[in-house]
């Protein structure tokens, strides 16, 4: 198990977890989100190669339409 900041909180996710799974595991549109992964913009194309391990810190930032 890897030990992983999520907005802030800590969580704990499955070995070999990308973030795209952790994307399901939230229920997450990966259309409608923005990931910070240690810093650094994820392109949506890597969210399913980006393997997730101890220590990592990632934000989520959802956007949502008004007017």
């Amino acid at each position: 198990m890897a030990k992983i900041q999520l907005n802030g909180k800590k969580i704990t996710v499955k070995p070999n977890s990308t973030i795209y799974d952790l994307l399901k595991r939230f229920k997450l549109n990966n259309k409608k989100v923005a990931i910070e992964y240690n810093g650094a913009i994820v392109s949506k194309g890597n969210y399913k190669k980006k393997y997730l391990k101890s220590k990592d810190k990632l934000e989520v930032v959802h956007f949502i339409g008004g007017g």
